[in-house]
């Protein structure tokens, strides 16, 4: 028979709860936050495809290959434990996906229109500014969007080396005591909700620009 949700547990710690749903959401915003702020200047970079796009989509794909311990593992002795390893670990995880996404968007752009623009006497950075970026904005929005997701969910592993967020509910309250089924639920289903608002309001972002875009074209 299944253990009962203790209620008056989740009453008792309402508080921690709270605080470390924050902890959680800060650990994704920053990780998020960081990889866009890396990954999209890359992707553009390596629009044109070839040697430097084959690099960075390797490099990304191993990374994104190496289990979440095992890279948690890696960063402890190198930058300590706590957030640090966390974010540098899911910034990792997270690059391979936005690259992605960033190069197809602008790989989609139709040359017909580049080549309007250019007709326009627009120079390079003008057409990558007004007019790859915008038409590529969608691509991009899904690959945050894909990003953020998987991130909400390997964020919980970081508890292991100390950095918080629900993983604490997850394994220190839940797992470590005997598999107390309380806190277990309560972690996972914020970590669900979390996810799926983030990615309903991404999906929000996403729909918007898509319609601006027909709108554009």
């Amino acid at each position: 028979m299944a253990e009962p949700i203790d209620w008056d547990w989740i009453d008792r710690n309402l508080d921690e709860i709270g605080a470390l749903t924050q902890q959680h959401a800060e650990i994704v915003g920053i990780s998020i936050a960081i990889a866009v702020g890396i990954a999209i200047p890359i992707g553009i970079l390596v629009r044109r495809g070839g040697l430097p796009y084959v690099l960075a989509s390797q490099t990304g794909t191993i990374l994104y290959t190496i289990p979440s311990l095992a890279m948690f593992a890696i960063l402890v002795p190198i930058v300590g434990i706590g957030r640090t390893p966390a974010v540098i670990g899911l910034v990792a995880y997270a690059m391979l996906i936005l690259i992605e996404n960033t190069v197809v968007g602008l790989q989609s752009v139709p040359r017909s229109v580049k080549d309007a623009a250019r007709g326009m006497g627009m120079t390079s950075w003008q057409i990558l500014y007004r007019v790859e970026l915008p038409m590529a904005l969608p691509s991009i929005i899904t690959g945050i969007r894909l990003a953020t997701v998987s991130t909400v969910g390997i964020a919980t592993i970081a508890v292991l080396i100390g950095a918080g967020g629900l993983g604490v509910l997850i394994f220190n309250d839940g797992i470590q005591r005997g598999l107390f089924l309380t806190p277990i639920v309560v972690g996972a289903v914020i970590a669900t909700a979390m996810a799926l608002v983030l990615d309903g309001m991404l999906a929000l972002t996403e729909r918007g620009l898509s319609r601006w875009k027909r709108a554009g074209a």
